[in-house]
């Protein structure tokens, strides 16, 4: 009888034994935050620091960390749109344990984003993806893995619905040649990013939906950069002129491209007879000014502060290995990720 007991003891103390080292390697480094006292550490790694976008979600970060000094220290990195500079930078925050880390990815392969949880799910890292939908879910690979994005397809739909609206209201004076045909430019991020393809797919989309009857000129791949928008637009003018009825760009630095273009030659420069719409996504400020004055006419609002505060919130959650959503009023969907509403940009 003594054996038995003796055996019933040293089980069950094994097992609390057992349980008590799984804790403490699960919360190791959080205990070790708070015995220094400094706050935790984040690596927010951008795919380009010259994206306006993003570059106003660094912003927006920055000021978190000033209005909570005790409480955060970002540390930015510059992927320079190279997955391998990104790739490079993530392995030395990995090395270096960092508490957490912020990924707006370059490439959204599959396999690169796989590699990326692999790495630091091995090393019990919390991680962010964001501003980016994923062929994955990974929350089935990790509790301490999160995605914070917007639905693309909707900015899409919304961008549809601002030019149907247009179309509809000014349909004289936007259908030149008057074959009831909404003849359009399409300027997309890039090849396989799932934002830009549901921008550019949606916004169509939503165009025929409503009845109208489209018709593609060109589409330009131009990275989400200002620069390029304009050397396209410069060339495809000479091509179709005033047969351009409509430029539906991803995003507002691609709008303000074509309206640089488009102004070079007389256009959106205030006379309604010399105007053609053009449609981004950001409300950037410059794309805000343009919309006021009649020379762009519409965006889809991309709150960055609203993408900083969720990427602070729940990131701070992983950190602690709290719940994702804890103390916050943000929803996941059915894809387990972490959305921030679209909507259209009312000057």
């Amino acid at each position: 009888m003594k054996l038995f007991i003796r055996t019933v003891i040293a089980i069950i103390s094994f097992t609390i034994i057992n349980v008590l080292i799984s804790t403490n390697k699960n919360n190791f480094y959080i205990s070790s935050i708070n015995a220094i006292g400094n706050p935790p550490k984040v690596g927010v790694l951008l795919f380009n620091f010259n994206d306006p976008y993003i570059s106003f979600v660094k912003q927006s970060l920055e000021n978190i960390e000033k209005e909570n000094p005790n409480k955060v220290r970002f540390s930015f990195y510059d992927s320079k749109d190279n997955q391998a500079i990104q790739n490079a930078d993530i392995d030395n925050l990995i090395n270096d344990n960092i508490d957490l880390l912020l990924i707006n990815l370059v490439d959204t392969k599959q396999s690169t984003i796989s590699s990326i949880i692999n790495k630091a799910t091995t090393k019990n890292i919390p991680l962010i993806f964001f501003n980016i939908e994923l062929p994955l879910s990974p929350q089935s690979t990790s509790q301490r893995v999160a995605v914070v994005a917007t639905d693309s397809k909707l900015s899409g739909i919304i961008q549809g619905k601002i030019l149907a609206d247009l179309w509809n209201n000014n349909k004289k004076v936007i259908d030149k040649n008057n074959d009831n045909v909404l003849q359009y430019i399409m300027l997309q991020g890039k090849t396989n990013n799932p934002a830009s393809l549901n921008r550019t797919i949606y916004s169509i989309s939503t165009l025929n939906d409503n009845g109208i009857r489209t018709e593609e000129l060109a589409l330009k791949i131009c990275n989400w950069d200002r620069d390029c928008a304009k050397a396209a637009i410069n060339s495809l003018f000479l091509k179709y002129g005033g047969n351009i009825e409509a430029i539906i760009a991803n995003n507002d630095a691609m709008a303000i491209g074509a309206i640089d273009a488009l102004q070079a030659y007389g256009y959106n420069k205030g006379d309604k007879t010399k105007t053609i719409p053009v449609v981004g996504v950001d409300a950037i400020p410059e794309a805000r000014e343009l919309i006021s004055k009649g020379f762009m006419a519409g965006t889809v609002v991309q709150d960055p502060k609203e993408f900083a505060n969720a990427l602070y919130s729940v990131g701070l959650n992983l950190i602690y290995n709290r719940e994702p959503l804890e103390g916050t009023n943000y929803k996941f969907n059915k894809e387990g990720i972490i959305e921030i509403p679209y909507y259209e940009y009312i000057p």
